[in-house]
């Protein structure tokens, strides 16, 4: 079979619909499995469009894992913002809102529900 082109791959693709676009800038790659994180550094990753639909693509350069013990996880980052409109709407102070925020993972509405007794 004949190797294609790397031009007439690009040819081929933008036939079919498909883009292929590098993202710049890209440090690491994680990707978080219970009990672990797989760290992907200095990796080059490429975005496919097709059909609508997003696609990276990583080629990995140096590759690492981290054991995660259980109740290790990362809390996500809750902005100010929603802390002060989730206050606002259950009519609550703001820690009872940041920790409503912080018991369900950021979700505004569900952190909403949680402290006007509807959840």
């Amino acid at each position: 079979m004949r190797r294609l082109s790397p031009r007439a791959l690009r040819r081929m693709m933008k036939q079919m619909g498909m883009n292929m676009v590098p993202v710049e800038g890209v440090e690491e790659v994680v990707l978080k499995l219970p009990g672990k994180h797989i760290i992907i550094e200095e990796p080059e990753v490429v975005a496919i469009e097709m059909g609508g639909q997003r696609v990276y693509q990583v080629i990995a350069g140096r590759v690492r894992e981290e054991a995660v013990a259980p109740g290790e996880e990362e809390k996500p980052v809750i902005p100010e913002e929603d802390v002060q409109l989730v206050a606002q709407q259950a009519g609550v102070s703001l820690e009872e809102a940041r920790a409503a925020l912080e018991q369900t993972g950021g979700d505004l509405a569900k952190a909403i529900l949680l402290l006007t007794g509807q959840g």
